[in-house]
């Protein structure tokens, strides 16, 4: 069965990422994977959940627009340099254009806050865990 990813459209204003994932938490879902990219003006929350078909319809319940899109998911247990690279060129050298990429079911998260320093701040003294660079070499 293919795997299905849920584009959610939304303004790019804070507090619109929380009501997605919300929404998807009210509903039982679990996120197995999440990409967010935005303009000025607005942005695309790509997510993948346990239960597609309920994913969208929680989220279309919330007000969102979604988009449902077949994706591929590769597994890189053979975690080492150049992994990653062998896989893309197997597809491009077929002539398959790979038009974006994110990760799935990680601990690690990144998130492009506006202020870096303020939320620091924010999450020092709660139980989150703060990654440094050390830890990911």
């Amino acid at each position: 069965m293919d795997i299905i990813q849920l584009s959610v459209f939304i303004e790019n204003k804070a507090g619109r990422i929380t009501e997605v994932t919300d929404a998807l938490a009210k509903a039982g879902l679990n996120i197995r994977g999440l990409a967010v990219s935005d303009t000025a003006d607005f942005g695309i929350v790509r997510v993948i959940v346990n239960d597609p078909i309920a994913g969208k319809a929680a989220l279309e319940r919330a007000g969102f627009t979604v988009r449902e899109t077949p994706v591929l998911v590769i597994n890189l247990a053979d975690d080492r340099p150049g992994g990653l690279a062998a896989v893309l060129k197997t597809v491009s050298d077929a002539g398959v254009n790979v038009e974006y990429i994110y990760s799935l079911v990680s601990t690690y998260l990144a998130l492009n806050v506006a202020d870096v320093d303020a939320a620091k701040a924010l999450l020092k003294n709660t139980n989150i865990d703060l990654v440094s660079s050390e830890t990911l070499k």
